[in-house]
C-alpha cells in the first residue's frame, strides 16, 4: 500500500465534507422543502454522494480533494460500485449496529495501524493514499 493517510488528514477532510457538502444541503432542503435539519432525505443525498462521487472521480470526494488524500483498492486501482457500496453501507451499518463502537475502534485503526485501514477498509477491500492517480502505477 502506497502512503497510507492517518487519522488527522481523514478527519480533517470528513470536516470539511460536512461543512461544504451535507450542511448545504441540509440548509437547502429546509428553505427549499420546509425538511427538518436532521433530515432523512438530506441524509440519502450525502449517503449517494459518498457513494457515488468516489466512483467517477478517483476515488475523491470534496473534503478528500482539498486535503489531498483519495480512496483507492488494495491494489492501488479505482474504487468501483461494489467497493462503494461495501465501504458505504455495509461499513455504516456495522457502526450503526454496534452503537458507534465500531467508529471508535476505526479511529484507533487509523491511528495505530501501520496500513492506516478502518473497518469499512477492509469489508471494501480498501484504503486511503496521498498518492495521486497516476502515482499509483
Amino acid at each position: 500500500m502506497k502512503q497510507p493517510v492517518g487519522f488527522w488528514k481523514r478527519l480533517g477532510a470528513a470536516i470539511l465534507d460536512v461543512l461544504i457538502v451535507s450542511l448545504p444541503i441540509s440548509l437547502l432542503g429546509i428553505l427549499l422543502f420546509n425538511w427538518d435539519f436532521d433530515n432523512t432525505y438530506s441524509r440519502n443525498i450525502y449517503v449517494l454522494y459518498q457513494l457515488i462521487v468516489p466512483i467517477v472521480w478517483s476515488g475523491y470526494v470534496v473534503g478528500k480533494r482539498i486535503v489531498g488524500i483519495r480512496i483507492v483498492k488494495k491494489d492501488g486501482s479505482n474504487v468501483g460500485i461494489l467497493a462503494m457500496f461495501l465501504r458505504t453501507i455495509i461499513g455504516g451499518l456495522v457502526y450503526a449496529l454496534t452503537l458507534g463502537i465500531g467508529a471508535i475502534v476505526s479511529a484507533f485503526m487509523v491511528g495505530l495501524r501501520e496500513d492506516r485501514r478502518a473497518i469499512h477498509d477492509f469489508i471494501a477491500g480498501t484504503y486511503v493514499t496521498e498518492a495521486l492517480p497516476n502515482e499509483m502505477d
